[in-house]
């Protein structure tokens, strides 16, 4: 078999239910979090857009890039984000929000700094952070099953209003 061949991948959905599911709640309950936190859902897709963006999850980009399109976010914003300090398009939340995700995301890379962990607290409660960082972790463990299992993006379509 060539490397161009694509090889089947595990429906972990299928396979593992009960793991799914609980992912699932996971997801729920940070969801449930971050707006009993009232962190705005905008930020939220910031984040999710943002760490898909640097570990390569087209599926989630394809998803969340939908979302916020859906929510009322521009494309300027969206094609930006890649190199938001770049740009004057960001508010000091989503950018606190932003280099929070990216610390979080790249763990590996210097863990999240007291500088940025202190930026964020200067703009958001505690609820909120804590909110941010589930946020981000669950967007980065639905990256890594998406790039695992070689999701297929192109069919979401965000739920209708």
């Amino acid at each position: 078999m060539s490397t161009s061949d694509p090889i089947s991948r595990v429906a972990l959905k299928k396979i593992t239910p009960d793991v799914s599911a609980a992912m699932g709640a996971l997801h729920g309950a940070a969801v449930s979090a971050a707006r009993d936190a009232k962190v705005e859902p905008e930020i939220l897709e910031l984040v999710r857009i943002r760490a898909s963006q640097i570990n390569g999850c087209a599926f989630c980009l394809d998803m969340h890039t939908k979302d916020a399109r859906s929510q009322g976010e521009t494309e300027q914003r969206i094609y930006a984000l890649n190199a938001w300090r770049e740009t004057p398009f960001f508010s000091g939340r989503e950018r606190a929000a932003l280099a929070l995700t990216e610390a979080v995301t790249l763990v590996h890379d210097g863990h999240v700094p007291d500088d940025v962990y202190a930026e964020a607290a200067e703009v958001f409660d505690e609820e909120q952070i804590a909110a941010l960082i589930w946020a981000a972790t669950v967007i980065n463990a639905y990256n890594r099953i998406a790039v695992a299992t070689r999701m297929v993006p192109g069919g979401y379509q965000p739920a209708a209003k």
